[in-house]
């Protein structure tokens, strides 16, 4: 049997990935199985074996590649940005982006990656947490450009936005109301910005 070319082999790891992603997202991690996603890829079941171990396999490469492509996309355009706002905005409106771009893979994750007994220390978590790291650095940033309070905590900041745009963009995932993507972003970016409490003048002496 003549040997398989390394660029076959490349065509066939991208052809089954391509299908897993589709069945994952259409079907959830919990119902898809290795023989949905070989029927995607118009392939056996058994060929599937010899380029992954198991469907978690296959699930952990799924979203290496969302990952990375996020974290490549969104740190090109938060690196344009000029000050503390431009770039705390970008991040924003990129992350809420990405809800209505990959609501399927948002929504599988939210649903059932997070919630699952082995996402504690496993490899997607340390994914999610180099996505996550892009918001504690626009803010260290800003606290070494003097445009933030020095003694806010940036992990604090993180899990403060992280979870009021989870929240947020929930509903959208749930098709129950569609995301506004910019003015959710303006509006998240100038709370943070401004706070909440009205600003008083100072009585004139």
């Amino acid at each position: 049997m003549p040997a398989i070319s390394p660029q076959r082999m490349r065509d066939r790891y991208e052809a089954i990935l391509a299908a897993a992603t589709r069945v994952f997202s259409e079907k959830g991690y919990s119902n898809a199985s290795i023989t949905d996603i070989a029927q995607a890829a118009n392939i056996s079941d058994g060929l599937i074996y010899k380029y992954f171990t198991n469907k978690r396999d296959l699930l952990e490469r799924v979203l290496t590649v969302f990952y990375e492509r996020a974290i490549a996309e969104l740190e090109t355009r938060i690196a344009q940005g000029t000050n503390f706002e431009e770039r705390l905005y970008t991040l924003m409106s990129g992350h809420l982006g990405v809800f209505v771009s990959d609501i399927d893979l948002c929504r599988l994750f939210i649903s059932e990656v997070r919630t699952a007994s082995d996402y504690r220390g496993s490899a997607i978590q340390q994914l999610n947490r180099r996505y996550t790291s892009m918001l504690v650095k626009v803010v260290e940033q800003g606290i070494a450009d003097g445009e933030v309070d020095a003694d806010l905590d940036p992990r604090l900041v993180r899990d403060m936005l992280f979870g009021a745009i989870e929240h947020t963009a929930w509903r959208h995932l749930r098709g129950i109301r569609p995301l506004d993507v910019a003015r959710i972003a303006r509006s998240m970016t100038d709370i943070l910005l401004n706070g909440l409490a009205v600003r008083r003048r100072r009585a004139r002496a």
